[in-house]
């Protein structure tokens, strides 16, 4: 079963880990390095089974290599997860036994935090690795990333306004806005600073008080957050929550969020998008300001520099929307054959030999 979906999805290489003093159980997933090493969260999460964790793993890989590509950044796509309650499970041993492990991949995959993580666990992970991004100032990295994905996100909304509503500002549109984490919540802080009318859904309440005391978004209910009549669905929590039983659901004119694998089926239901006319913005590019922002770090993070490269967002999805309404083609097709087509074109720059420079540099000393 594990080499059948490694073909099937394309992946270079699935490293299994166990530490079995400390409970530790996890999956890393390296799926192109074409580009650059994988660098990829990882993901800490209750899984009901091993097949589970393996299925979420190559997915999201798979998704960081695309990612990494119509952002413009030389990056292979790669991810892990752990197999645990992030709420009860976590230690700073289990974290740095984590870290040996990716110490021992020699640098080919690159983490960071995501989903059930945190930059204090990341932090821990530095502890015994180099190859991990998304830690703590005092580390040397930028903090928390979550506020250049929302602002990223921001641009996203806003392209998706301008080619579906032709419209330039976003004030006196309205918004429904599922999951008020720390993107969710960066984000709502944008749009209520451009004037939109705000519906706002959480599992935990606590947050949607605050956003209400905030910024004086309206609060809804789970059941309707898909049927809300707005003109945008902002999806900021966790994925497939476009779906068979959720798109009949929808009123909105554009589904623009900050959450990863939105589409549960991506062909079928990128399609069902278009057919009703609901503008898709892919969610791999709309979220890349994250990506972009620990990919900074590898470099001596820059703050300026970094907000200037997730400005590009804007720019990247108006080509997918001209392309994708050019050819005749989804929005999620159009964004997946421009990442493929940088992927392919980079891969033909090293169909020569070239000598590795700093090699020869250092010989020279």
């Amino acid at each position: 079963m594990v080499f059948e979906e490694i073909v099937k999805r394309g992946h270079e290489q699935v490293s299994y880990f166990h530490d079995p003093t400390l409970g530790l159980k996890g999956i890393v997933a390296i799926h192109n390095t074409v580009l650059g090493p994988a660098l990829g969260g990882c993901r800490m999460w209750n899984y009901s089974s091993e097949e589970e964790a393996l299925i979420d793993v190559l997915r999201l890989s798979k998704g960081m290599t695309y990612k990494a590509a119509i952002a413009g950044l030389n990056l292979g796509g790669g991810k892990a997860v752990i197999i645990g309650d992030p709420k009860l499970d976590k230690s700073e041993e289990l974290f740095r036994s984590f870290g040996r492990f990716i110490e021992g991949l020699g640098g080919r995959y690159i983490t960071a935090e995501d989903v059930g993580t945190s930059i204090k666990d990341m932090d821990y992970v530095r502890m015994e690795t180099k190859y991990v991004t998304g830690i703590s100032k005092s580390f040397g990295g930028s903090g928390d990333p979550s506020l250049l994905t929302a602002f990223g996100v921001y641009l996203g909304i806003k392209a998706s306004v301008k080619f579906k509503l032709k419209k330039d500002s976003l004030e006196g549109l309205s918004i429904s806005v599922q999951g008020l984490g720390s993107v969710g919540m960066e984000l709502v802080k944008y749009l209520s600073n451009d004037g939109m009318k705000i519906f706002a859904y959480d599992i935990d309440k606590k947050l949607v008080n605050e956003a209400i005391d905030k910024y004086g978004v309206i609060s809804i209910s789970s059941d309707d957050i898909y049927n809300q009549d707005v003109d945008i669905y902002a999806p900021c929590a966790l994925g497939a929550t476009i779906n068979d039983d959720t798109i009949p659901l929808l009123k909105c004119s554009i589904i623009a969020g900050a959450a990863n694998n939105v589409l549960k089926n991506p062909k079928k239901h990128s399609e069902d998008l278009m057919r009703k006319g609901i503008l898709y913005a892919p969610d791999y590019t709309i979220n890349a300001g994250g990506l972009i922002n620990v990919y900074n770090e590898l470099e001596g993070y820059n703050k300026d520099r970094a907000f200037s490269q997730a400005e590009a967002i804007y720019d990247i999805l108006m080509d997918i929307f001209y392309k994708s309404e050019k050819d005749g083609i989804t929005t999620n097709l159009a964004s997946n054959q421009k990442a493929e087509e940088r992927i392919h074109k980079v891969a033909s720059l090293k169909s020569f030999y070239l000598p590795d420079r700093r090699k020869i540099i250092l010989k020279g000393r």
